[in-house]
């Protein structure tokens, strides 16, 4: 009994890790429709967000199972909480992107993103992808160094949407449309960010028993 209860605390892991594999080709395809005008692309992420949600809710239940069963304690009490947390987290993360895939779906046939904004949202989009890609590998692999480093990327994404936002503030030429988008996909890509770094907070929280930041200092992880 005792094997089998750890093999189920693995398999919660590795499911997790699952659900943001999908998050993670959700954000690549929703990333590519924005900027390249694909609209079968954009319905293809918003029809898949339903897949995601499906995974948190069999995830919770497994969860809130071992809980009820096997009345765990210390570093396995930590887990069960923690993940029940993580899953909402990264379904929210799915959301963003069916959102992103959204507004390329509202702007066709034109594009969401001005052309003057186009290598920003490269970026943004990178940025994003590689959190959401990097927050898998530390809840896999219980990488800390890896986790600062998504704390220290996070930066990047934050000064990305404050520069995008201090754009539409000085320029009077964007249409009323273009301050939307711009404005919701910035805040849209900074989220992941955040999410990400929310996820490999807990991860922390779950290695040392205490939600540190890049810098080491105690943070809660649903700041952000």
């Amino acid at each position: 009994m005792r094997e089998a209860y750890r093999s189920d605390l693995r398999h919660l892991v590795e499911d997790l890790v699952e659900m943001l594999d999908l998050v993670r080709s959700g954000l690549a395809d929703a990333s590519t429709a924005l900027l390249e005008g694909d609209l079968a692309l954009a319905e293809r992420v918003i029809a898949a967000d339903s897949h995601i949600d499906d995974d948190q809710m069999q995830i919770d239940e497994k969860m809130i199972e071992l809980l009820a069963r096997q009345g765990p304690v210390a570093s396995d009490l930590r887990l069960l909480v923690a993940g029940l947390r993580m899953s909402s987290t990264i379904e929210r993360m799915g959301d963003l992107s069916a959102h992103i895939a959204i507004v390329a779906r509202r702007s066709h046939p034109q594009l969401g993103v001005p052309e003057r904004h186009r290598e920003e949202f490269q970026r943004l989009g990178e940025l994003a992808l590689g959190a959401v890609t990097s927050s898998a590998k530390v809840i896999s692999d219980n990488d800390l160094a890896l986790a600062a480093q998504v704390e220290k990327d996070d930066d990047e994404l934050d000064s990305l949407q404050s520069e995008i936002y201090r754009s539409i503030a000085r320029n009077d030429d964007y249409s009323s449309a273009e301050v939307m988008n711009l404005t919701l996909l910035a805040r849209y890509y900074e989220r992941i960010g955040d999410h990400a770094v929310s996820l490999v907070r807990r991860v922390g929280f779950l290695v040392t028993g205490d939600t540190l930041d890049s810098r080491g200092a105690l943070g809660d992880p649903d700041e952000e």
